[in-house]
C-alpha cells in the first residue's frame, strides 16, 4: 500500500530574493504556487494528458508546480529573481523548469548557491566528489531577463516526482 500525502491547498511558496537594482523600493511581487498532478489517458489510440489539484498523492505521481509570479506594485520591477524550494517528499525532474525569459539555476545546497547543472556538485557515498543529479536539487531560481510590468503575472514550471 503506498503511503498518501497530503497537500494543504495546493498552493506553496516561494520567494523573490532580488528585484532589480537601483530601485528605490522593494517591488510587491505576489507568489503563488499550484501543484498538480499528471496523468496520461489513453482513448480511441490518442493520448492525452490531465492535470487534477494535487490534494492527495502517492509515491510515483507526476506532479506540475506551476509558479505565478504577479507583480502587483504600482512600478514595473526590471529583472526579478524568483526562488523556489523543491519540496522535500518530491525528486525534480531533470531539464523541466521553464518560463518565459528566464535564465534557470538550481541549488544542492538549501539555497545558498545556484549554479547550472552541469556545475553542480554533491559528495558520493565515498565522500568524494560526484556530479549533483536532478533528485539532489534543492532550489530552483528563475532569474528574468525582461521587465515584470505593473500589474502584469508571469509563469514558471518544474515538474517532480513524489518519492
Amino acid at each position: 500500500m503506498g503511503i498518501m500525502q497530503r497537500f494543504g491547498g495546493l498552493v506553496g511558496s516561494a520567494w523573490l530574493l532580488a528585484a532589480a537594482s537601483g530601485q528605490a523600493t522593494l517591488p510587491t511581487i505576489e507568489i503563488r504556487t499550484i501543484a498538480e498532478v499528471e496523468t496520461t489517458a489513453t482513448n480511441a489510440g490518442r493520448e492525452s494528458v490531465h492535470l487534477s489539484p494535487a490534494n492527495r498523492v502517492v509515491p510515483g505521481d507526476r506532479l506540475i508546480y506551476t509558479v505565478e509570479i504577479r507583480n502587483a506594485g504600482a512600478s514595473d520591477v526590471v529583472a526579478p529573481t524568483v526562488t523556489q524550494p523543491i519540496p522535500a517528499h518530491v525528486a525534480y525532474v531533470a531539464d523541466s523548469a521553464s518560463g518565459p525569459g528566464v535564465e534557470v539555476t538550481f541549488s544542492v545546497d538549501g539555497g545558498a548557491t545556484f549554479d547550472r547543472p552541469e556545475a553542480l556538485g554533491v559528495p558520493g557515498a565515498d565522500g568524494k566528489m560526484r556530479s549533483a543529479a536532478a533528485a539532489d536539487y534543492t532550489h530552483i531560481r528563475w532569474q528574468f531577463k525582461n521587465t515584470l510590468k505593473s500589474k502584469s503575472v508571469a509563469y514558471a514550471r518544474f515538474r517532480a516526482v513524489v518519492k
